[in-house]
């Protein structure tokens, strides 16, 4: 077998320097020009086909192998996230109030390594690489703008593969999970209208304030009392406006959070039992709701065969790494969107370093990763892929 972890590790530099000029320089969702660039430079350097622009800021680029076979995608994401950065980096952000808070710096640079890794082996491939370059991850509808414009066709993809460095868990340690690894969010905005008033004579109101945090407390039951504890669900409310003076009821008060399930149907009973409790809650206390959910995106759901794969091929590069198969979060991913119809693996690299200080959690000011774990996910996501292409199925060999 190819070592791929050695090539990958070869290439440290160039990954690295990439990494650190993309830090440097974040842009938000659907604003990732610059990277963008770079992204098509690099790729068009190695002879691929590069089409651009591909939902708006998406870069696609096609490998070919020698021989018919099957077509791989693997996704890379690319934007950053409205955070001042606190890390004191000498590649710190030079862009105010915008950092790569989440890893996306190093998941472009490791897309571009896994490009020239390919790209080194092209002669040996068989079938097709469709390398996906997606903005606006963090919430902004990044794949689905990709799926709307012909991603996922010309040519249809049999397998897809996405990958995320990941500081809750330390350099060493991999998960690769079968079913679900990242929930199903949806996000909400609940405005609850009343009659204001002065805050000495609240009888002649009709108390917003009052009615919300009633709200806020009783949307905590679905969770305990609605959902069977061997399922997960989490509603979390984020935020409340309300008022501006001391002695002033306010005639509306503003809520906003997130719900996350796994399972559809779960996901449908919490969602009828919030516009319940709310609807209900708010009409006790002589107000009226408006509430509007968004749907934000589906869980991430790995092929069980797929995973299977990938942790195989994880313990053949990776023999030193711990190996989690059961890990799963409730944050979420729009890589959804592109494994609803095209089976998947999503998986996730230790990247944290406590003795080096980088250990800090994600989407927040101090992140920063252990950039060892790059070549790493580099060698596994082309090893994987590799290994697809060269028709060995998923269902071979099974997990370790």
């Amino acid at each position: 077998m190819t070592d791929y972890l050695k090539e990958a590790q070869e290439l440290f530099d160039y990954t690295q320097k990439l990494r650190r000029d993309f830090h440097q320089h974040p842009e938000l969702g659907f604003q990732e020009f610059r990277t963008a660039s770079i992204v098509a430079r690099e790729l068009q350097d190695l002879g691929l086909e590069v089409t651009t622009g591909v939902g708006k800021t998406g870069v696609v680029a096609m490998l070919e192998g020698q021989r018919p076979g099957p077509v791989v995608l693997l996704r890379f994401d690319m934007d950053a996230l409205p955070i001042q950065e606190e890390t004191g980096a000498e590649y710190a952000s030079q862009n105010p109030g915008v950092m790569h808070a989440c890893g996306h710096d190093g998941h472009t640079a490791i897309g571009l390594t896994v490009a020239r890794l390919l790209h080194a082996h092209r002669k040996e491939l068989c079938g097709a690489v469709k390398l996906v370059f997606q903005p606006a991850e963090e919430g902004l509808g990044g794949a689905e703008s990709m799926v709307a414009a012909g991603v996922l066709q010309d040519p249809r993809p049999d397998f897809s593969l996405a990958l995320h460095l990941w500081n809750e868990f330390p350099l060493g340690m991999i998960s690769i999970a079968p079913g679900g690894v990242m929930a199903a969010a949806d996000i909400f905005k609940i405005r609850i209208n009343g009659r204001g008033g002065h805050g000495a004579i609240p009888h002649l109101a009709v108390d917003t304030i009052l009615a919300s945090s009633q709200v806020v407390a009783s949307l905590q039951s679905i969770v305990a009392r609605s959902v069977s504890p061997l399922e997960s669900a989490v509603i979390s409310v984020t935020s409340i406006h309300g008022g501006e003076t001391f002695n002033i009821i306010p005639s509306q008060v503003e809520l906003s959070g997130t719900i996350r399930t796994f399972d559809p149907q779960v996901r449908e009973g919490v969602i009828r039992r919030f516009y319940e409790i709310v609807q209900g809650t708010a009409q006790s206390h002589g107000c009226q709701a408006e509430i509007d959910l968004q749907v934000i995106t589906p869980a991430v759901i790995n092929d069980p065969d797929l995973a299977a794969h990938v942790q195989r091929v994880a313990s053949q590069v990776l023999p030193e790494h711990q190996i989690d198969r059961a890990y799963r979060t409730m944050g979420s991913e729009d890589m959804a969107f592109m494994m609803q119809d095209i089976p998947g693996c999503y998986f996730f690299i230790g990247s944290s370093n406590s003795a080096r200080g980088l250990d800090a959690g994600h989407h927040q000011p101090r992140f920063d990763f252990d950039e060892q774990a790059m070549p790493q996910a580099a060698a596994v996501m082309t090893a994987a892929a590799v290994q697809l292409l060269a028709g060995e199925s998923p269902m071979e060999g099974g997990g370790q």
